[in-house]
Order: structure tokens, then C-alpha cells, then sequence
């Protein structure tokens, strides 16, 4: 169910109006900046990428080098003790495309390096080469490179090593100037070398690292993730135009290979987690480029500030939310896709032919007007120097932009859709799956405060007012699995459609009779008829999908197979069932009609209820409080077990069972008194049913009888305030109550242990065919009490109860033909015992009770209500 009357839509130009004011509102908050930096590049969609648009492969294949930089100044330390004119620096990589963007190698300062030398096969024999490592990778290196080495010099410092260390990158001309060894703390001495080789313009930490130390970005790639003629200078023809991830990496380790003092030391194939396109799934790049970002960093306390005070569902989410939050200081907000709401910016030509970027709030609000007069698509179809978009007294020559804003900068304005509640949240609820942490949940999160921190200044935890979070609760669901756990994809064939839930095509074909043309499930498929050659299955239609959904614990991962619908389909029908039973029933009730008291035993809620009936009103209103709990705490899945657990055990099982006698054979009153119980039930099932199943729902409404309806509103119309029974609100019958119910549960089960014993031995079939004598210590008032045997007798579904207690002397079983007993034991330790024999009166024709005088004759009852008819 959906306001499909309010359904919305990212490209209507309200949408955009409203993202584009957001955006405004950042850019005047001085959140919003452009820089070159590197930014995840997707070659296959020719647009950068943000991580909630990448997915990981985790079977990715790639080559590896060992690659040696010879070094050209040493620390005065080391003058003298070793030969320079032989050393490198090894380092491993395994993105070798990346060297000839290297500007730096990295060393820890606190690890320990060492060089040592090696033997090395060559073209003309072996050949000893001299490299600086990590202490610590020593075994590992030797290992992979399967060689032995030699140290020259042990136990350098790394902090000797950092900022007095140059080297040349083999892959730049001869008379390119020195590069340096830097100190970072991402070293570890846990993987490769002990020595990291450094391309700003391909990787965060590697362009921090050079920024600080004023050394630019270079990123010799192009949109299409090929090599420019940058890459290799002098050279260029080699390798511009190739792949960086194809024969362009192959191309770098082949020019290595030819090049003096052989600086590709060892080459492998390794298999490790990469990331790629979420659309392609294509591998992706890290490549620097002219971009513009959202500064993170200044909103983030006042984001974690808002987080506070949302409920998190389930109660991981919250770290997880929060720890994304935490470990970002930019958003990349621009794409460069053909669609999309555009960044608003201009670009003034420069005289030496470059581009200049403008963008403030007063630009913006310009452009904001020509969109609302022309619309988005003009921004991109209208000439390349059309006036119209440039505001007046902006001096030069300006063109538009072609970058366009991040979808999730898109869905992440949705909020605005919403109207503002001060004080609160705008929406109750956010939904979505676990990966919306960095998506979704993110952005909507970012684009709330940032336009909040816009009107309210400073943003510290201190600050007033509070910041809030677009979203009061949020819900976090996992992914649907097939019956193995096995994620659904086509290539394993496993997918499900939800029509095939729907249409029940995903069970065994139902097995009809040769007569019977369609199931009789009244909403089956009418047209699915039983014919040669068509199978005829037992479509539940949309219920049996939203019940399923409903009946899934969907903050973890959601297995669906035969065995879950089957389960599913078996509740429907029970569903069902109980209604068809209910209207039967309630077909000529009137709930305008006062209710009599009952005329077949003892009441315990004062002028109204039996025993029986006062133990059904307090199941019903206990299992209505738990489902109406279970839906506002937006766990579906423990409302509807509560709900099949009360229609199959207190519903089917016990209630049911006790009235059919008062239903169908008793007085007037008496049938008139269950109505009452059974139009509250009917009642309240149809407020509990009405959000999962309202097709049923409204299927059983058109078939309710007027004196049902009258007085009430449609189910699923009205607001539904559980049901409550006396015993409900007042904690001292409650208890009294659940005290009985606990004491009549331990009696039935023992009574069914023995009627179980009965008919193993062939003694009896149904259970009104035999008489129950309960022995006790003591009465326990308002269960076991010889003035309610009536009562008791009606709740085990037998044709009589004696009940004796304390020292009463023992029933006379002569002349009984045979008797199983068993015990039980009551909370507090009072035990007693049952004993099930043979019925000692006749079967009533009328009520088949054994309570008649004689076979030929109706019971004291039947014969009172015949007469009276």
C-alpha cells in the first residue's frame, strides 16, 4: 500500500528546484569546493565514482612487481658503507601502471631497513644487485623471490632513511631530478617491501602523504582509464592510448625489463578484493582529476550530534553509520554522466586557453531562475554561449559546466519532499538494505545538517539548535537468499519473481479431483482450470507475498524456497479458515443486540463471562497488545508469529473446540453469549490482519452480515487501539486469571496423556466419550472446584468432570470398565492426578454429549432447548 496520489519523481522540477537550493545553500555555507585529487574513476562509465557506487570483487586477478629505484643520495650515516652506485630501493606494487605517476617511496620511521644483496639471473649470467628493505620482510622476501640474501648493513633507522634519502624513477629521462623518501604512517611491516611506492595522483593516502610535502598530483590518465603521452616522456608512443589495466600495465613491466641495472626484479600473479562499478561491474581506477567535493569534515560533528537521537533498527546500525561518518572528510558531489541535475557552475575561458571556475550563491540563484523558466534539460541543450545563464556584471567569456551531481546527492534531497515539522524529524522512517549505510542513510543524512548548519551558523555539539537527522527511526534489512542460502543471481538460476510467490507456481501443483475445476481457495485463479496438460497451482495472490515479507525477520538475510511458502500458504489458509468459521457463526448476530448472560454455568466475571469465556477475552486482548507492539516497533515478523500461534493453539486448538457445543447445540442465550466473545475476536483479527493481508481482509468484510457491521468503520480505515478485557487492565484479576489458565493447561495435558493411553489400547475415539475425574490436594478456587465441573468439562472437551478434593473419598471404579490415569503438578509444588474412564451416561443425539439418560433420550438440555423452540 502507497500514496500513489503523491508519488514522486527525481526529475520533476520541483525535485530539481528543491536539490539545486540545498546545493545552493551549501556553497554560501562555504561546504562546496572543486579540486584535483584523486577520486575513484570508472574507465567503463567515463565518470568518477563514489564508494557507495562501488561493489568488490573478490576473485580479482592482477600482476604484481617487484621493482627496484636506484638511489642517488643516502644519509651521511651510511657514507661509506655502502656502494650507491649498485643500491635500490625495492618496493612492491600491485598496480604497476601506476610508476610512471611515482613521486615518491615511503618508509616508516620507526621500523628498522637494512640493505643486502642478492644473486640475480641476467642475459649474460648472474649478477649481484644490492637493495634497501624492511628488516621484518626479510624471511617473507626471501621466500617469494626464492633467493638468499646477503646483509651488508643491518638496523638503519627508518627515521635516518626519511627526508635525507633521493632516488630516480627508471621510468622518467635521464636528467629528471631526484625523488625523495618521505616517512608515512601507513608503512607496515607486514606486507611487501617495507618500502611504498607513491603515486599522488592515484591514491588518498599517497596524495596527502605529497601534499604536505608540496610534491603535486600526476595522473598521466585519460576518462577512458588509457595512458596519455604525458605517461612516458620521450617515450610516449610506447604506451599512450593502452589500457592502464590491460596490455598498458603489461607495456610498463616489457619497457622495465629492457632498461640498465634490470629495475624489474620479480614479477607474480596474485588474486586479492578490488573494487568495481556497481553498474559495469567493471574494474575501477583511482585517478586524479578536477573535481568538486562537499567538506565532510564540517559537518560531521553535528551529523554524529543528530545520530544520537535515532533509533536504530537493528541496534548495529548505529555503529556502523556512525563509523562511516566518522572516517569521511569529503564527498565527491560531481559525475560526469550525459543525465542528471547539473552542478551550477560557470567557467570563465581564460587567454591561455583554460577554464576558470565561478560558482557562488548569487550564480546560483540565477541559474535557479533560468531552470525554473526553461528547465533542466536546457542547461545542457541550449547553445554553448547562451546569454541567458550568465548574470549580468559578470565580467569575461563564461560556459556552462558538464558535470552533474552525484545520484546520491539526488535520492539524498528526498527529504524535501517531506513536510517540516519543527522540533522533529520530517520522516518517521527510513528503509533500506545494510549497503545504504554509505549510501542512502549518508547522504540524506549529510544534505539534513548541511542545510540546517547553513541557517544556524556553527555546527559544534555546543552549538544550538540541536541538529536533527531527516529520519526518526532507522531500519536496516538484509538481502534475500534462495532456500540454501545462496544469494539469487540469473547465472545460478535461482532468482524468484514476486508473481511467482503470488500465483503459487513456486509450490507443488495442487491435486484435484477429475470433477473439480479450480482449487477451492475463493482467491485462486478461477481461470487455472484443472484441464489435460495444465497444472493447477493454489495462487494466494499479493497476501501470500506481504505475509511472507511480514513473516521474515528482515534484519538479517531472508531465505525463500518451497519450505518457507509452504509455511506461509499454511498460515493463509488458517487465516482463512477461521473467518469462514467466524461468519458462520456470527451470520445471525446483531451487535446492537444486548448480550444475555449464559445459561450453562457459573460466571466468574461478574453478569457476563464463563470461565471459558473470560480466558479467550484475555487471550485475545494479550495477543492484540503483543501484535500491536510488535507492528509499532516496526518488528512484523514476531506480529505475525504471535497471530499464528493465537489462531492455531488458543483460537482452533482450545476455543473453538470448547464452543461448538455452545454454538450448535446450546440455548439461545448460551449460543448468543459465545457471538459476543466471537464478534471481538472477529473484530480485533481484522485490525490485525488489516496491514499484512488486506485483500483477505477486505474479502471477509464484503461477506460480514449487516448486524456484524453495523457501528463499525472498514477495517483498515480506522485507527486500531488493541483490544481490552477486564482482566486486562486490572493486575489483581490478571493475574488471578493467568493463575487459572497455568493450572487448566498442566490438567488438559495431563487429561490428553491419558486419552492418549486410552486409545492406544483401543478404548475409546473422541474425547466426549469418556468422564474425568481430577484429583487434587485441595480446590483451587476458580479452576478446580466442584462448582464449576460444568465449566471444566466444556474447556477439556469431555462429557463429564468430577472433581475431588483433599481427603474426599476415592470414586468407586466397580463396575467401570477401564481407566488411564496420570499425574501433574501445580506451581508451588500441590501435585495431583486425572483418571479418564468410560462415559457413564448415554450418547445425546442431539448434542453427542454422553450425558443422555438413555440412548433413545436428549439430555437435560437438548430437551429443554427443543421444547423451547
Amino acid at each position: 500500500m502507497a500514496d500513489w496520489d503523491r508519488a514522486y519523481l527525481t526529475m520533476e522540477k520541483g525535485f530539481e528546484m528543491r536539490q539545486l537550493s540545498i546545493f545552493k545553500a551549501m556553497v554560501e555555507k562555504g561546504l562546496i569546493y572543486r579540486q584535483f585529487k584523486p577520486v575513484y574513476w570508472s574507465p567503463s562509465s567515463g565518470t568518477a565514482l563514489a564508494e557507495a557506487e562501488l561493489e568488490y570483487d573478490d576473485g580479482h586477478r592482477s600482476t604484481a612487481a617487484y621493482v627496484s629505484f636506484s638511489i642517488t643520495k643516502l644519509p651521511s650515516s651510511l657514507a661509506g658503507r655502502v656502494d650507491i652506485s649498485k643500491l635500490g630501493a625495492l618496493i612492491w606494487t600491485t598496480t604497476p601502471w601506476t610508476l610512471p605517476a611515482n613521486r615518491a617511496i615511503a618508509v616508516h620511521s620507526e621500523l628498522e631497513y637494512c640493505v643486502v644483496e642478492m644473486l640475480r639471473p641476467t642475459a649474460t649470467g648472474d649478477r649481484a644487485s644490492q637493495f634497501l628493505v624492511g628488516k621484518d620482510r626479510l624471511d617473507a622476501l626471501q621466500q617469494t623471490l626464492k633467493t638468499e640474501f646477503q646483509i651488508l648493513v643491518d638496523r638503519i633507522p627508518g627515521s635516518e632513511l626519511s627526508g635525507h634519502t633521493e632516488y630516480v624513477n627508471p621510468l622518467e629521462p635521464d636528467q629528471a631530478a631526484s625523488q625523495p623518501i618521505l616517512h608515512a604512517d601507513f608503512v607496515s611491516a607486514t606486507s611487501g617491501s617495507g618500502l611504498v611506492h607513491i603515486a599522488p595522483g592515484h591514491g588518498m593516502d599517497d596524495y596527502n602523504l605529497c601534499r604536505t610535502a608540496g610534491i603535486p598530483a600526476f595522473a598521466p590518465v585519460d576518462d577512458k582509464g588509457c595512458f596519455t603521452k604525458e605517461a612516458l616522456p620521450g617515450q610516449a608512443y610506447r604506451i599512450a592510448g593502452l589500457s592502464v589495466q590491460g596490455e598498458g600495465s603489461q607495456a610498463i613491466l616489457d619497457i622495465l625489463k629492457t632498461m640498465p641495472r634490470d629495475p624489474l626484479v620479480a614479477v607474480q600473479d596474485i588474486t586479492h578484493k578490488y573494487p568495481i562499478d556497481w553498474r559495469t561491474k567493471q574494474p575501477v581506477i583511482i585517478r586524479a582529476t578536477e573535481q568538486w567535493f562537499a567538506d565532510v569534515e564540517g559537518i560531521k560533528d553535528g551529523a554524529l550530534q543528530a545520530l544520537d537521537d535515532v533509533e536504530f533498527l537493528p541496534k548495529t546500525g548505529r555503529a556502523r553509520l556512525e563509523s562511516f561518518v566518522r572516517g569521511r572528510s569529503q564527498w565527491c558531489v560531481s559525475r560526469q554522466r550525459a543525465w542528471g541535475v547539473p552542478i551550477p557552475a560557470l567557467y570563465e575561458k581564460t587567454e591561455s586557453g583554460g577554464l576558470k571556475a565561478h560558482m557562488t550563491g548569487d550564480s546560483i540563484e540565477h541559474i535557479m531562475k533560468v531552470v525554473e523558466q526553461r528547465g533542466i534539460d536546457a542547461w545542457w541543450t541550449d547553445a554553448e554561449d547562451e546569454p541567458a545563464w550568465i548574470p549580468e556584471g559578470l565580467q569575461g567569456t563564461f560556459v556552462r559546466g558538464r558535470d552533474t551531481m552525484d545520484v546520491w546527492f539526488d535520492s539524498g534531497t528526498a527529504w524535501t519532499l517531506l513536510d517540516r515539522r519543527p522540533g522533529q524529524p520530517v520522516a518517521d522512517v527510513f528503509l533500506e538494505g545494510t549497503d545504504q549505510h554509505r549510501g542512502w542513510f549518508q547522504s540524506s543524512l549529510l544534505t539534513h545538517i548541511a542545510h540546517q548548519s547553513s541557517k544556524a551558523g556553527s555546527i559544534d555539539r555546543s552549538s544550538k539548535p540541536k541538529m536533527l537527522a531527516p529520519f526518526k527511526v532507522l531500519i536496516t534489512h538484509g538481502f534475500t537468499l534462495d532456500q540454501d542460502g545462496r544469494k539469487m543471481s540469473k547465472s545460478l538460476g535461482n532468482t524468484i519473481s514476486p508473481s511467482q510467490i503470488m500465483d503459487g507456481s513456486l509450490l507443488p501443483p495442487l491435486k484435484l479431483k477429475k470433477k473439480q475445476k479450480k482449487p477451492s481457495n475463493a482467491n485462486a485463479n478461477a481461470n487455472a482450470a484443472a484441464t489435460p496438460g495444465k497444472e493447477t497451482y493454489d495462487a494466494m495472490g499479493p497476501d501470500a507475498l506481504r505475509l511472507w515479507v511480514a513473516s521474515s525477520d528482515y534484519t538479517k538475510d531472508v531465505i525463500i524456497g518451497q519450505p518457507v511458502l509452504a509455511s506461509v500458504t499454511q498460515s493463509l489458509h488458517k487465516y482463512r479458515v477461521t473467518f469462514k468459521w467466524l461468519l458462520g457463526v456470527l451470520s445471525d448476530f446483531d451487535r446492537s443486540a444486548s448480550a444475555p448472560a449464559p445459561a450453562q454455568a457459573r460466571t466468574t466475571v461478574p453478569g457476563r463471562w464463563t470461565l471459558i469465556d473470560a480466558i479467550a477475552r484475555h487471550q485475545l486482548a494479550r495477543t492484540a497488545h503483543a501484535v500491536h507492539a510488535a507492528y509499532a516497533s516496526y518488528e512484523f515478523y514476531r506480529g505475525t508469529a504471535a497471530l499464528s500461534k493465537y489462531t492455531t493453539i488458543d483460537l482452533s486448538a482450545f476455543f473453538f473446540e470448547t464452543l461448538k457445543d455452545r454454538v450448535y447445540a446450546g440455548t439461545p442465550e448460551d449460543r448468543r453469549s459465545a457471538q459476543r466473545v466471537l464478534c471481538d475476536i472477529f473484530d480485533e483479527l481484522l485490525d490485525m490482519l488489516a496491514p499484512v493481508c488486506p485483500l483477505l481482509v477486505e474479502e471477509v468484510w464484503a461477506l460480514t452480515p449487516e448486524g456484524v457491521r453495523r457501528g463499525r468503520e472498514r477495517p483498515g480505515r480506522r485507527t486500531w487501539v488493541p483490544y481490552v478485557a477486564e482482566t486486562w487492565e486490572d493486575e489483581g484479576r490478571r493475574v488471578a486469571l493467568e493463575s487459572r489458565m497455568d493450572v487448566l493447561e498442566k490438567v488438559g495435558a495431563a487429561v490428553k496423556v491419558a486419552q492418549e493411553k486410552a486409545r492406544g489400547e483401543k478404548r475409546m475415539g473422541g474425547g466426549l466419550e469418556c468422564d474425568v475425574v481430577v484429583k487434587v490436594e485441595k480446590e483451587v478456587d476458580g479452576v478446580v472446584e466442584k462448582a464449576l465441573e460444568e465449566d471444566l468439562a466444556a474447556v477439556l472437551v469431555v462429557s463429564g468432570v468430577r472433581v475431588m478434593a483433599g481427603e474426599e473419598e476415592a470414586v468407586d471404579n466397580g463396575g467401570v470398565e477401564w481407566s488411564f490415569s496420570e499425574e501433574f503438578e501445580l506451581e508451588g509444588g500441590a501435585k495431583g492426578s486425572v483418571e479418564v474412564r468410560p462415559a457413564a451416561k448415554s450418547k445425546c443425539p442431539r448434542c453427542w454429549r454422553y450425558v443422555a439418560p438413555s440412548p433413545e433420550e436428549l439430555c437435560g438440555r437438548c430437551e429443554h432447548v427443543v421444547e423451547g423452540s
